[in-house]
């Protein structure tokens, strides 16, 4: 049985990556961030009592997803494939932290598929539709 600290946020509470927040000397000596303790945060599925981080639910359950590095809203338990809105769940009920995580949770992907030539080249755009479609009729 744990124990209430009034000072700690509840463990499914969504925390602000704006909000003021602790880091140590250590966390900023290896480039720790607020943006990467809300993204690697545990949280605990409403649905099936497992946690979770939101780095894990989008490498793990969404890692087929063409929307997993494309701003998706949503984050996935990768235990029970329940979908729950970032807003109100990982962050506060605000667009800009919603826009802030998803960005820095985006990047964090591309930079790492783009290390290991594993980024799905995008879907075709009218732009390149239209393209493929001159070429095949030249």
């Amino acid at each position: 049985m744990g124990y209430y600290d009034g000072d700690r946020p509840s463990y499914n509470t969504p925390i602000s990556p704006r909000a003021p927040m602790w880091l140590t000397p250590e966390e900023r000596a290896a480039g720790i961030n607020r943006d990467l303790k809300v993204a690697a945060r545990r949280y605990l599925c409403p649905n099936c009592g497992n946690e979770f981080s939101l780095f894990q639910s989008r490498a793990v359950a969404c890692k087929y997803c063409p929307q997993a590095n494309q701003n998706c809203p949503n984050v996935r338990c990768p235990y029970c494939d329940k979908e729950y809105p970032i807003r109100g769940f990982v962050v506060p009920d605000d667009k800009r932290d919603e826009v802030q995580i998803n960005n820095y949770t985006d990047n964090v992907f591309n930079n790492w598929q783009d290390s290991y030539n594993r980024r799905r080249p995008p879907l075709f755009s009218r732009k390149g539709a239209e393209e493929a479609l001159a070429l095949s009729l030249s």
